[in-house]
């Protein structure tokens, strides 16, 4: 049976004193004092200290991606420069539109309050990097430890080091390589290319695969497993061309697990917000992403979750409110010129309708972030002809909601009642002047990045426990309670992406026909009307799109995704192929050449095509350069005993800049301090 995670209990009992090992969070971790840390060698030389690094480590997967914003969540940042989605809050008094410029190593990265988290997640890498190396380094001191489990827990330090080694290069290039903690000041850093690292990736998981044990073998969940383990080194046997050790590896994980794709409902039964304002049919799609059935034990594609539920070490996960559309606006108006012809009521409130009840349904959302039309409308087209039947699609079961779903609930409204119109559907005049206020064809929403594009609430729906216990609430935002109803729980990852991955291996062998039917798995699961025959990069590029969506970081498996073209030699979906000699060494906003991360961006959604009026003028604008964020310049300049490469297109970008090709010399170098 699977329990809850009796080790992050314990990890939470040391949060504090392990806060004084998380020096890493600041700007300039380079500056970091080995003696301002807690002293590992008294804490961690024993498995009770081991235990609580590992929880420290656990623990930490999740703040990488919940920081209680219910702003801008630091997932979404991952989003913003993508094909799918962009920056939606446009009452910003620094929107986050045009990337191109506002991105350097000096601005650009800032964290918190509306902000991009980008700095945020260079603080996360450095500080999972510690906590992991923190039982790396003191492993072999705690006495009285068998040799089985010695190197399970090393093992599980090496997956945590190579999660956050995998995101941080494929978001910041080529940076320092650290593996051990530091014991003398050390000031001398030199990057290590991003070549390097993922060749240390690739060696640390494959003896984590042999070492850590499989689920089956743990009594609980949310610490790493074997099968996490092979998911992450498939990925990383990907970037480094191992298309074929990828492909046996994802195949074994498939066949040999205990593992399945979830066919029917199961687990608890979630209803939607307010049933009877949008009902749900209960189906496995929206089955298998309530946070409570991502644990359940009857989950069979779960391979790794992060926990969000438990009393300690709970963080709000304000989903809804950061990523659902603002329908509320009063920026929408209705045929008959009355602006706020939806809001947001209580069910105290004297005009309450519980038919109309919207904002249980699908939480207050205040567009922060905005799904970009190849998501919302061209992946799910075939041939001229809509796919309604794909659960992940499907608005007559409740698990998708277009805006014209949504009625008006304003009482003041001549409309109430009925379905909401981006259009009017004729003239109308004051009745007193007869002055004409609203022409037909005028648009009724004057900001549709903010305030018009469907949404997925299968995706996006957490009951918010706190609001529902209070009947004057009138924000439901998300997790706010921490406890089996109302959280954050997520998968880090599941078996539907080891099928994609498997196609990718494929893909890049080959063999288009063999990753169609890989692809076909997952839409056949999704009741999908289209079955490929064969696929581009494009169809599984798009498939993760519509099955991963807010679960794979996104902009960081486009950058993976573009490196395996270079590598492979094999085209995209437009004919176009890559040169691993400049796939990320380019530079500009113009539309042609850039890496594939830039072609989908600038293709599939408005980037780089001029300035839009939406509530303002937006400038919607990604550079080449930005398939990798700067390192930052504060890092740079504190490491004074040597020069850290800046990437490529960014202000001190110098090629003749040493840094190590081979991650063996680089974890020499650790010895030498300045």
């Amino acid at each position: 049976m699977k329990t809850r995670n009796t080790l992050f209990a314990k990890g939470c009992m040391v949060l504090a004193s392990a806060a004084l090992l998380t020096t890493g969070c600041t700007d300039d971790f380079l500056k970091q004092d080995p003696l301002s840390f807690y002293n590992p060698e008294n804490t961690y030389t024993t498995e009770s200290g081991l235990q609580a690094a590992i929880a420290m480590c656990d623990y930490g997967l999740k703040e990488m991606l919940m920081d209680g914003n219910g702003n801008v969540l630091p997932m979404a940042s991952l989003y913003f420069m993508t094909d799918i989605g962009l920056y939606g809050k446009t009452d910003a008094g620094d929107m986050q539109d045009d990337f191109a410029n506002k991105i350097t190593p000096t601005s650009g990265m800032k964290g918190g309050g509306d902000e991009n988290a980008m700095q945020r997640f260079w603080n996360r890498t450095w500080n999972s990097v510690t906590f992991a190396n923190t039982i790396i380094s003191n492993v072999d001191k705690v006495e009285g430890l068998d040799q089985t489990l010695h190197d399970e827990y090393l093992g599980r330090a090496y997956f945590h080091r190579a999660y956050a080694y995998y995101h941080g290069v494929l978001l910041f290039g080529d940076i320092p390589l650290i593996t051990k903690l530091i014991e003398v000041p050390k000031q001398n850093y030199k990057s290590t290319s991003k070549e390097a690292i993922f060749q240390m990736l690739v060696h640390d998981l494959e003896f984590a695969v042999e070492h850590v044990p499989s689920q089956r073998d743990i009594n609980y969940i949310g610490t790493v497993n074997q099968e996490a383990c092979m998911q992450l080194l498939i990925k990383c046997y990907l970037v480094v061309g191992e298309y074929q050790k990828a492909e046996q590896m994802a195949t074994d994980l498939i066949n040999n697990h205990g593992l399945a794709l979830m066919e029917a409902p199961f687990g608890t039964n979630v209803p939607s917000g307010n049933p009877e304002t949008w009902p749900v049919e209960r189906n496995v799609i929206w089955d298998l992403h309530r946070g409570v059935n991502i644990t359940d034990a009857s989950n069979k594609e779960m391979i790794m979750p992060i926990l969000n539920y438990y009393a300690e070490g709970f963080i709000q996960y304000l989903q809804m409110r950061a990523m659902c559309v603002h329908w509320s606006n009063g920026i929408i108006r209705d045929p008959h010129n009355l602006g706020s012809p939806t809001y947001n009521y209580s069910r105290n409130d004297g005009n309450y309708d519980p038919e109309l009840d919207w904002v249980r349904a699908l939480g207050r959302g205040i567009g922060c972030f905005r799904t970009s039309y190849h998501y919302n409308q061209t992946i799910w087209n075939y041939d001229g002809e809509t796919d309604w039947q794909d659960l992940r699609h499907n608005n007559k079961i409740g698990n998708w909601v277009e805006m014209t779903d949504l009625k008006y609930n304003n009482p003041s409204s001549a409309y109430y009642g009925k379905n909401m119109m981006l259009y009017a559907p004729e003239d109308y005049r004051d009745p007193d002047t007869g002055e004409l206020l609203v022409k037909k064809g005028d648009l009724l929403c004057t900001d549709t990045i903010r305030s018009w594009y469907p949404t997925p609430l299968y995706k996006v729906y957490i009951l918010d426990q706190s609001a529902e216990e209070n009947m004057g609430a009138n924000q439901f935002n998300g997790a706010t309670k921490g406890n089996a109803t109302s959280n954050g729980n997520m998968y880090l990852f599941r078996l539907a992406e080891t099928y994609l991955l498997r196609a990718e291996a494929k893909f890049y062998q080959g063999n288009a026909a063999g990753a169609a039917e890989d692809v076909n798995v997952i839409r056949r699961r999704a009741n999908a009307k289209k079955m490929f025959t064969t696929v581009t990069i494009g169809d599984i590029a798009d498939e993760r799109a519509r099955e991963l969506y807010l679960e794979e970081w996104r902009q960081p498996e486009l950058t993976r995704i573009s490196w395996c073209l270079a590598k492979s030699g094999q085209p995209d979906e437009w004919g176009e192929t890559y040169s691993i000699d400049n796939w990320d060494k380019q530079s500009g906003t113009d539309l042609n050449g850039g890496s594939y991360w830039f072609k989908r961006t600038t293709r599939y959604n408005i980037f780089n095509h001029g300035p839009i009026v939406s509530n303002k003028e937006l400038n919607y604008q990604v550079d080449k350069r930005n398939l990798f964020w700067p390192v930052p310049n504060s890092a740079i300049t504190a490491n004074t005993g040597a020069q850290l490469r800046q990437n490529y297109g960014y202000d001190g970008y110098d090629d003749s800049v040493f840094m190590f090709t081979n991650w063996e010399e680089a974890v020499a170098d650790e010895e030498t301090a300045e």
